[in-house]
């Protein structure tokens, strides 16, 4: 960290320079940023911005909108829509529309299935962060049971494998344990009894099995317990990593005990489990077990969220307070500002290999976040940007405020105003 100036042209950072900008550098306007942390954006691995088919919870537009209020620049959007991006023509309908409407640069991760495994092969590598399975349960109907199947993917895709882990028997036979005992109705403190420790720990371990005997580049999304923390190394630089870990905020910030203030607002898929388990995520991120923390940004309606733990839908939005809520975990001595931007901005860009983003470097796209980190705001319905209309921060005072977001050098966000004008670029990978 230190006082400097960037110097943007067009696109991208024409040049970075420690102290005042130089005489020589022909600024048509200059920004004042003293006293406040200019940062690379974003890159959320990890979101649900729910278009095509289910974009009465969000879209494309509101969501990345939201992201950019939020400091987020990238996101990789999730395939489990209607119709799943499990085709070619299904993932570039998806490329068409963030080019029509998506503020953030946008990117779109190609979903697995039992017999989709033609359509993998015809994959531009360069055009998709990876690809998606559930390898155990899932929502959106994407689940991959065949042994078959997942050995045919590992063994032959060649590119980065994304997977949600929770084992599907296990859960079933938590849910007949907990309903013989206590009845259909159950509210949500059973949410992380029914998908258990045991539940996510023995899908990551089966995969992590399964990615180390065929060699394959396994990413495990939103890991939520501490034993699962076993099965990650802090070891190895990151470039060297086959098997590598993310975390959502949501996992670091609420624990269980939390179930009884927040209810279903804060029920996602996998549970938010005990306060060592959060303790243990956090540690892992300070040493670099876990090396990306994302948001499983997920929108749903209220409505869709009242009922059971086994009715109540699972998700909840987060794109736009997931920078400010990590800020508040340094205020309070939990992460550097160092680790929270290498998580959130450099990792990312690393794992992935994007193509010039994900850091402040001299010809690479201008993707920047100015931060106030003396300026205290509240959450409130008001100031909401998710389509959905609600958010689990609501009533939480922040002590950073986004003050502005450029993406790819155009000024995305001002000062609580989005430029409606903006639109994001497609993510180019390199391979």
């Amino acid at each position: 960290m230190y006082a400097g100036a960037v110097w943007i042209e067009g696109s991208f950072i024409r040049d970075v320079f420690e102290g005042d900008i130089p005489a020589e550098a022909e600024a048509g306007e200059v920004i004042d940023a003293k006293g406040k942390y200019l940062i690379p954006g974003v890159i959320d691995d990890q979101v649900h911005f729910r278009d095509p088919g289910l974009t009465h919870k969000g879209d494309i537009e509101t969501e990345s909108r939201a992201a950019v209020a939020g400091g987020v620049t990238t996101f990789m959007d999730m395939p489990n829509t209607k119709p799943q991006t499990v085709t070619s023509e299904a993932l570039n309908n998806k490329l068409k529309r963030g080019a029509e409407v998506s503020a953030a640069n946008y990117s779109f991760f190609f979903g697995g299935t039992n017999d989709n495994m033609d359509e993998i092969r015809k994959l531009d590598k360069s055009r998709v962060p990876g690809l998606k399975l559930f390898l155990g349960s899932s929502t959106g109907n994407m689940l991959i049971d065949r042994k078959e199947s997942l050995e045919k993917i590992f063994g032959e895709a060649d590119m980065l494998i994304a997977v949600h882990t929770e084992k599907e028997d296990i859960i079933q036979r938590n849910i007949q344990y907990y309903t013989h005992l206590y009845g259909e109705d159950l509210d949500i403190s059973f949410h992380p009894k029914i998908r258990s420790e045991e539940a996510c720990y023995a899908s990551s371990a089966e995969a992590v099995e399964l990615a180390v005997r065929l060699n394959t580049r396994l990413h495990l999304l939103h890991l939520s317990t501490a034993r699962e923390m076993t099965l990650l190394s802090a070891s190895l630089p990151l470039k060297e990593k086959k098997i590598t870990g993310e975390v959502c905020v949501h996992h670091l910030w609420f624990a269980e005990e939390d179930y009884a203030r927040f209810g279903n607002r804060i029920k996602w898929n996998p549970a938010i489990k005990t306060p060592n388990d959060r303790t243990a995520l956090r540690n892992a991120v300070n040493s670099d077990k876990l090396d990306i923390i994302a948001t499983d940004h997920a929108p749903h309606l209220p409505v869709e969220k009242e009922g059971s733990c086994l009715k109540a839908a699972s998700g909840g939005p987060l794109v736009q307070h997931s920078l400010v809520a990590m800020l508040e975990m340094v205020s309070q001595g939990h992460f550097t500002y160092e680790k929270v931007i290498d998580k959130m901005a450099h990792s990312p860009a690393e794992l992935f290999r994007i193509d010039r983003r994900g850091y402040i470097r001299r010809g690479y796209y201008a993707d920047l976040v100015l931060i106030d980190p003396q300026s205290q705001w509240t959450v409130d319905k008001d100031n909401l940007l998710y389509k959905c209309g609600w958010s689990p921060f609501e009533g939480f005072t922040f002590g950073h405020k986004i003050r502005k977001t450029f993406v790819n050098g155009q000024e995305a966000y001002s000062e609580d105003k989005i430029n409606p004008a903006v639109r994001g670029m497609e993510v180019k990978y390199l391979y």
